[in-house]
């Protein structure tokens, strides 16, 4: 393994909060780690958080898990983790090679990360392991007319909540299935109220952390309105479904309940979730608990220990930038950045 706890965040965007975590967890470790980032876009809000930026090719580059794997041998990177669903099928397929480099990839096996992507496999999977899945139907030879609507319309694979729909009925269908560009499946609307449950698994697919919240509001499949709670069905069931299908690293459980009982899955991320500062708040300690596993160190399950009650409500914060001869660097404030003439 990596002499220092650095960690490898791929297309860290806009997960500036992530970045944060890490470094703060990385002090308290004191054992000279460095929270390093990629990103393809200059103006990522997280490259300007981290100690370190790496460049890295696209991820459907054929390259880039061999690219993952010098970086984590070139920085003395002890664990790597994915901040969007762009890369984690394919950091899962580098794991190997990252292995040799001296690092690990928080993800879980390739079957399983592609399976929690793509909402017909997954569906395939959760039923396989026994576990809630709504019912669910392939567009191609169903009987729309026979459908217990509402229906949802779901992309295979999305991203940001794009191209839901939700159907009232089959003209409405058809309507939405005329205007979806992407391949989709059709789900039953489950009735109830909805949950996430935030998660952190070892690499041996234990269930170190679940820390159940309340969705309150979100945008753009985003939370930015929530709050946690004390909630020992919803960590049994994360509990169930990290160590059922085999999930690694940080994982976000979304789920139905309606008196009592849990409906259905609807979703399974192999990331930290959108709503990840709340869970953070609430004493998970995930990245700390992260660069821990990554140095080898045993750590027990953390399950029930979180604080219920924590409330999250965002707000949009920004990095301030200048231009010099090197390109674009990271100021203070915003009267340094106006007085340099921007």
């Amino acid at each position: 393994m990596a002499d220092h706890s650095s960690v490898l965040l791929t297309c860290a965007g806009q997960r500036a909060d992530i970045v944060r975590a890490f470094r703060d967890a990385l002090t308290r470790r004191d054992d000279g780690g460095r929270v390093i980032v990629s990103d393809l876009d200059p103006l990522s809000p997280s490259l300007y958080s981290a100690d370190h930026v790496v460049d890295l090719p696209p991820v459907d580059d054929p390259g880039y898990g061999e690219a993952v794997a010098d970086a984590v041998a070139r920085e003395d990177v002890g664990a790597v983790l994915p901040l969007t669903d762009l890369d984690p099928v394919v950091l899962a397929e580098a794991q190997i090679l990252v292995e040799q480099a001296g690092g690990r990839v928080f993800v879980p096996s390739p079957r399983v990360a592609a399976a929690c992507q793509d909402k017909w496999l997954c569906h395939d999977m959760l039923q396989g392991a026994d576990l809630p899945s709504p019912p669910t139907w392939p567009i191609a030879g169903t009987d729309l007319g026979s459908l217990p609507y509402p229906i949802m319309i779901k992309p295979r694979i999305g991203f940001a909540g794009r191209w839901i729909h939700r159907c009232a009925d089959q003209e409405e269908l058809d309507f939405f299935l005329a205007r979806t560009p992407v391949a989709s499946v059709l789900q039953q609307a489950l009735p109830g109220e909805e949950f996430s449950i935030d998660c952190l698994a070892s690499p041996g697919m234990r269930a170190i952390g679940a820390i159940p919240r309340a969705m309150y509001q979100s945008k753009g499949g985003e939370q930015i309105k929530g709050e946690t709670l004390d909630d020992p069905q919803l960590v049994d069931l994360a509990a169930d479904v990290i160590e059922g299908i085999g999930l690694v690293g940080p994982c976000t459980i979304q789920c139905f309940r309606e008196d009592g009982r849990i409906l259905g899955i609807t979703d399974i991320n192999t990331r930290f979730g959108g709503g990840f500062p709340l869970p953070l708040a609430a004493g998970g300690d995930y990245p700390f608990l992260i660069l821990a596993m990554a140095a080898g160190e045993d750590v027990a399950p953390r399950l029930g220990t979180h604080r219920a009650g924590v409330v999250m409500t965002r707000f949009l914060s920004e990095h301030i930038l200048v231009r010099d001869g090197d390109g674009l660097r990271a100021v203070d404030g915003r009267e340094e950045a106006v007085s340099g003439g921007i």
